[in-house]
């Protein structure tokens, strides 16, 4: 039998609180009888009724497992390139602090959702590049991603296909993924200022690659600051950056993936998190594990079955 839990002060604490009661009461029961001329061996058949139920109790208190069943355990791995949209727009502040900040603060908390997952990180922008390639060194992935702001985009526009393009060429041309399973996630406000070829999103189909699009923003939008300023149109007006929805919700649909928008509160990074746990790939590894479990009922019934015992049947303790 194995235990999931030692033998712990607690459990002393209520052994010796047992005993000591116990024998306070049976001194008392005693003394009491000799004064009264009588016997009061009744206490002995309910010391060790209680001593028994009270053993049981710990017993379940210590978690006890026994019993081997075998079961298969699969294993297969997620490769995920996490494609961040670093154009101007990013900068508004339409979610706090920016869309920007709360990306990269995003998927700091999805590398700690997903440990065993391995991650690669793309730039969007005119021209996308690289940041990370797969790695399941998440610490250095966090560190990179702290250090990413939009002034890495020169021209200002962002050319979300091509990125798309090319987390589509890594992810076929590594061959360490070629069991995985594999996904691109977008995070973008949706301003796309280059050409989006379909067949680009058809290849994705065809290779069972899933395109997640995470809108970041609000279609209240805000403007962006640029110095003291804000960024304005060739007429001088202010320019406000708004989410485009339905760009993002038809390149997920196309890419035969999903579309999730950020909340506020991030809580969206668990759904997030689901969909990528939910996809399904080759297994990589399998194999059968013996695995024991805690039959604690067992003994808690023992346990129920005496308190009642004790409750409902009566002993004299004195015979007079």
């Amino acid at each position: 039998m194995n235990w999931l839990y030692s033998f712990s002060s607690t459990e002393f604490i209520f052994i010796g609180l047992f005993i000591g009661l116990y024998i306070l009461y049976v001194w008392r029961t005693f003394r009491l009888a000799r004064q009264l001329n009588t016997a009061a061996w009744g206490v002995v058949p309910k010391f060790f009724l209680r001593g028994s139920y009270l053993t049981l109790l710990i017993i379940v208190l210590l978690g006890p497992s026994f019993g081997e069943a075998e079961d298969n355990l699969f294993t297969s791995g997620h490769d995920t390139f996490l494609l961040v949209d670093i154009s101007r727009s990013m900068d508004a502040s339409d979610v706090v602090p920016t869309r920007l900040e709360r990306v990269k603060y995003d998927i700091q908390q999805l590398c700690d959702t997903l440990p065993a997952d391995r991650f690669g990180l793309i730039m969007a922008t005119q021209e996308s590049f690289v940041l990370s390639p797969l790695t399941a060194d998440h610490d250095a992935l966090k560190q990179l991603m702290r250090e990413v702001h939009t002034s890495a985009s020169l021209t200002g526009g962002t050319d979300l296909c091509n990125a798309i393009g090319l987390a589509r060429q890594k992810l076929l041309t590594d061959s360490s993924t070629y069991q995985s399973v594999r996904a691109i996630v977008l995070f973008s406000d949706g301003e796309n200022f280059g050409p989006c070829e379909r067949g680009e999103l058809a290849r994705l189909r065809s290779l069972g690659l899933p395109l997640i699009t995470i809108g970041v923003g609000t279609e209240t939008g805000a403007s962006i600051k640029m110095g003291r300023d804000f960024i304005r149109d060739d007429n001088r007006q202010i320019v406000r950056s708004r989410l485009n929805r339905p760009f993002l919700q038809e390149l997920a649909r196309d890419g035969r993936g999903q579309y999730i928008e950020a909340d506020p509160n991030g809580l969206y990074v668990n759904e997030l998190a689901g969909v990528l746990r939910s996809l399904k790939g080759r297994i990589i590894d399998q194999h059968r594990v013996a695995v024991s479990t805690n039959k604690y009922y067992y003994f808690l019934i023992a346990a129920l079955v005496l308190i009642a015992l004790d409750l409902i049947v009566t002993i004299r303790t004195f015979r007079l």
